[in-house]
């Protein structure tokens, strides 16, 4: 290897790119055959000659440090690339948003059994489309669709990989076989946009859907829908704003009277709930929520509504209802392209087994059991954890204990707030002129952190919402490191 020996260097002298070893004599060092040992030859070759063009280019600019090549700090620092190559960039993080249904942040957390029973699902071969009992083809929609009828009500079931995928699937299949046209009604109140730009109009035309549009912005009555169904008419489609609320001067046709209009007339109505709760939230406390059982009774033919909102499981698209309508769309062409996997299926099955048991609810199902968790022992909590954080950003930021206003989810009931607790952040011997400077340094570390820590800034403050903070020990275990990143 060319390198200078580690004795000869010169505390910041410069190295040139002729001090630079080849890649085959880096990959000979002792540390270095054992990272191909662990790794493979393939991959530590591609990031050593990375690492030695980096480092050329810095020779060349004349601001490569004589330390950087030597054989230690050229392994450890391979070492370190070759890390970071391989590190997920899906990453566990502290959700301390105050949001505890966070779009950006995976939703719905899922609960043991689901975990457990999605592993040893993934671990082995299973029955996704075989029935064990005939020995023949299966299909992957029977693993949950009786479950689904049983706690809905419905006459059938089928599921698609998200709710966006469940709308434009039914509105596709209701509106495909109608021999009139292809008119689907909405209210102009209902013609609403989800994250991602996903709009409600969009969806119609991707589903070769014709939109009419009926009533106005705050106020649809009944006569708007019987004035606007005719021969080509070939769906009714109500949508739940389950991500605003209009208030005021407003007036809207529930679903029972808008099915008796549709029905007169030979037309079907589906509903689409959105985060689609499976339960009377008002039971625990919280706002109350419509749910796929009264849109049915109501007399809704197609419901439709996720899986990793309100329900508290993966990401899905469920569609439950009458059979014949049900069965128009699990056979419509665009079913295969929108089904689920194994995965989301495995943990689907097992999150809606636990509304088998509703009086274990709260407790088991993680949605839950964060939305009804006491305003008192999420306070308890940050005394706790006051003293410790304040040690580990002191003397940069003051720590205190505030109550705080958290919300559901940020595209379910989002104008809903939960009386919270948590730790504010303020720095001190700040000008009002450097606040925003410091408070974003603030999160920028927590988010540099092991875990990384997702607050809020606001009002001048950083807060951390502990709501969703159940187990505070590895959080805790990051307050070093915290320490260590705002002293450099």
């Amino acid at each position: 290897m060319t390198a200078r020996p580690a004795e000869s260097v010169v505390h910041g002298s410069k190295a040139s790119a002729k001090d630079l070893p080849s890649v085959d004599r880096l990959l000979r060092l002792p540390a270095v055959v054992a990272l191909v040992a662990e790794h493979g030859h393939t991959l530590v070759t591609e990031e050593a000659r990375g690492l030695l063009e980096s480092l050329r280019t810095q020779a060349l600019a004349g601001g490569l440090d004589a330390t950087a090549v030597q054989p230690e700090a050229l392994a450890a620092v391979l070492a370190h690339r070759i890390a970071q190559r391989l590190a997920p960039r899906m990453r566990r993080v502290f959700n301390l948003t105050g949001t505890v249904i966070h779009t950006n942040l995976g939703r719905a957390l899922l609960a043991d059994s689901a975990l457990q029973h999605l592993l040893a699902m993934m671990a082995g071969p299973n029955n996704l489309e075989y029935d064990i009992a005939s020995g023949g083809r299966g299909d992957r929609d029977s693993l949950v669709e009786e479950l689904l009828c049983r706690i809905t009500g419905a006459e059938a079931a089928t599921v698609v990989n998200n709710n966006a995928a469940a709308v434009l699937l039914t509105i596709a299949a209701m509106a495909s076989h109608h021999p009139g046209g292809r008119e689907v009604i909405v209210s102009r109140g209902e013609l609403v946009e989800i994250g991602g730009a996903f709009r409600m109009p969009d969806v119609m035309a991707s589903a070769g859907a014709t939109l009419v549009e009926v009533g106005t912005t705050n106020r649809t009555h009944p006569r708007d829908y019987e004035a606007a169904i005719n021969e080509r008419t070939a769906l009714v489609m109500k949508v739940h704003t389950s991500n605003y609320a209009v208030q005021g001067f407003t007036s809207a046709v529930d679903e029972a009277t808008l099915a008796g209009i549709a029905h007169a007339r030979g037309v079907p109505l589906a509903t689409d709930l959105g985060s689609g709760s499976l339960i009377d939230l008002a039971q625990y406390g919280l706002p109350r929520e419509p749910t796929p059982q009264e849109m049915l009774a109501a007399g809704c033919d197609v419901v439709t509504f996720s899986g990793d909102k309100l329900l508290g499981g993966p990401q899905a698209g469920l569609i439950v209802g009458r059979k014949e309508a049900v069965a128009r769309i699990r056979k419509f062409p665009m079913k295969r392209a929108l089904r689920m996997s194994k995965l989301p299926l495995a943990a689907l099955e097992a999150t809606l087994l636990l509304y088998l048991r509703p009086e274990r609810l709260a407790h088991d199902l993680p949605t839950l059991r964060l939305l009804t968790r006491p305003a008192d022992a999420i306070r308890a909590l940050a005394h706790e954890l006051q003293p410790m954080v304040a040690s580990a950003v002191a003397p940069h930021f003051g720590v205190e204990v505030v109550a705080l206003q958290g919300q559901i989810g940020s595209g379910s009931l989002p104008v809903e707030r939960l009386p919270s607790a948590g730790l504010a952040f303020a720095p001190t011997g700040t000008s009002k002129k450097g606040l925003g400077t410091a408070l974003d340094r603030l999160a920028l570390a927590l988010r540099s952190l092991s875990v990384p820590v997702i607050g809020r800034i606001a009002d001048d403050r950083l807060l951390l919402d502990l709501r969703c903070l159940e187990d505070a020990q590895p959080f805790v275990a990051q307050l070093p490191q915290l320490r260590e990143v705002l002293s450099a």
